[in-house]
């Protein structure tokens, strides 16, 4: 019997058509006689939509045309059972039932444990980090804050709200003239190179930081490094154990890889692959040592945020002292970065069954775990307790 998978992307997120893209594509890798694959995607108005035309790319063209033909519904648990249920009409019908989730979700409203926190809730098993984790990776503020608390290695930076920076302005400039520019302007909780700007020198600062004010009320700045390799690591596991994939050189176009060239790509009129049509050097031109310190760091920092999964560590290479910092991590990375598993000779359909095996697992040993007592303590509310108020009190 086939395992009932449901995929689910998209929401309301400025990531949505960075997430359709890796889903389709891993919804056409998976072993379709292993599974029966259930697309739930997610409006960026929040409805959920189901139905076996939302693995083709080309329906995406018009999201208005695609309601017309998908089924509208909502998830919930039933007795054990995980139903997917119609919306519309008098009869609200089971459109099918899960078994398993496997969300392949970016960014804020999503990947940050919004929808892993709605899973948990339900009861569902579902594959990829868990609240915790997906909310430490999409903050890259806590998020640094936890790799050094665990002794890795970040640039300097500095960080605020908006509303600190439009009522102090001169004491944020200042404290960014510290760091020494070039400084990279980020939103904290954004992926996809977003909001993102280099920094050359102070006359741009405030132009950055209302840029990134835009898509966030946090706002990082981190000192730039100048003359880089940026690198990215593949690590999957979970608490238990962790293995890397092969490291890639990342090339961006511009000074720093943007949107475009992650997702857009250069070329006019070109059909994206997501991430996977990067431009790249698999493997990276790094020396051996250099190679052994990134995997090592890569697996201690999906560790301290205690991932599962298949995560992308971004790392920045100082070429001139061989300094090697975190950028940060993806949780949910865009392709889930099969790309870099195939060079291991990891097929993308093995992967994918890697990622959804360590979910079931964890799904069973959690269910060892006690969660809830049997016993009802309020039983007894209106009789005892409530006699007992001034004793209760100390």
């Amino acid at each position: 019997m086939k395992i009932k998978l449901g995929v689910i992307y998209g929401g309301a997120t400025v990531e949505h058509e960075v997430s359709i893209i890796s889903a389709v594509q891993a919804m056409n890798a998976l072993d379709q006689e292993k599974y029966d694959i259930v697309p739930i995607y997610i409006t960026k108005d929040r409805e959920w939509y189901t139905g076996k035309m939302l693995m083709d790319m080309d329906i995406y063209k018009d999201f208005n045309e695609l309601k017309k033909y998908a089924k509208k519904v909502v998830l919930y648990n039933k007795n054990g059972v995980f139903c997917l249920q119609a919306v519309k009409g008098l009869f609200k019908k089971i459109v099918t039932e899960l078994d398993i989730v496997l969300p392949i979700v970016h960014g804020n409203n999503a990947e940050d444990g919004t929808i892993a926190g709605y899973l948990e809730t339900v009861g569902i098993p579902y594959a990829g980090p868990h609240i915790l984790g997906a909310a430490l990776g999409q903050d890259k503020v806590v998020m640094k804050q936890v790799f050094e608390a665990n002794n890795l290695p970040v640039v300097d930076y500095t960080w605020f709200y908006d509303t600190e920076y439009l009522s102090n302005k001169e004491e944020i400039t200042s404290n960014v003239a510290k760091l020494k520019y070039p400084v990279m302007v980020k939103p904290a909780s954004l992926g996809s190179s977003i909001g993102i700007t280099l920094v050359k020198e102070e006359s741009k600062l405030d132009e950055a930081i209302m840029e990134a004010i835009k898509y966030d009320n946090k706002i990082l700045i981190e000192k730039a490094v100048s003359d880089l390799v940026e690198v990215n690591c593949s690590v999957l596991g979970n608490y238990e154990f962790r293995q890397t994939g092969e490291i890639e050189e990342v090339l961006g176009a511009d000074e720093f890889l943007t949107y475009r060239d992650k997702y857009l790509g250069n070329a006019k009129g070109s059909k994206s692959k997501g991430m996977a049509s990067t431009n790249r050097i698999i493997p990276a031109r790094i020396d051996a040592k250099t190679r052994t310190k990134v995997e090592e760091i890569a697996k201690e920092a999906f560790r301290a945020l205690n991932l599962s999964g298949v995560c992308r560590i971004d790392f920045l290479i100082d070429k001139k002292t061989k300094d090697i910092y975190i950028n940060e991590p993806n949780t949910i990375p865009g392709s889930l970065s099969y790309y870099l598993w195939e060079p291991v000779g990891k097929k993308y359909k093995e992967l994918l069954d890697d990622i959804i095996t360590i979910a079931i697992k964890e799904y069973k040993n959690k269910s060892k775990k006690t969660v809830s007592f049997e016993t009802n303590i309020l039983s007894n509310y209106g009789n005892g307790l409530k006699g007992a108020k001034g004793k209760l009190k100390g």
